[in-house]
């Protein structure tokens, strides 16, 4: 079972999503508040299962509404996603991978594991 592991910082507080094993899948922004934080959990939890795929990896790629994931390469080369809310907000990103098919894993990762995770507080 995932985890969303909260940890405050001198700006605010962030969440990292993590898989069962513990690897880190997704991350957020800085949150000005606690309050804040929660709510884009939330967000996370009640987007990703109905999120499009978008991968903007590959010539012509078909735009989709959000909720979606938005597949794409970085400037280093490497492929990232990140997860936008119904609003178009920017919820969660993913670390870089060398393969794409990596990427497309992190994704189900992220399915499998947010819509039950726990929260938890770590400072």
């Amino acid at each position: 079972m995932g985890k969303f592991s909260i940890r405050t910082t001198d700006k605010g507080c962030r969440f990292t999503l993590k898989a069962g094993n513990g690897e880190v899948i997704a991350t957020s922004q800085v949150y000005a508040s606690m309050d804040g934080c929660i709510n884009g959990i939330e967000s996370v939890k009640s987007n990703v299962l109905e999120a499009a795929v978008e991968d903007q990896t590959v010539e012509d790629y078909e735009k989709q509404s959000c909720p979606k994931f938005e597949v794409y390469v970085d400037k280093t080369g490497e492929f990232r996603f990140r997860l936008l809310a119904k609003n178009g907000q920017n919820i969660a990103a993913s670390e870089g991978y060398a393969a794409k098919g990596s990427c497309m894993n992190g994704i189900e990762s992220v399915r499998r594991n947010a819509v039950d995770a726990e929260v938890v507080q770590e400072d």
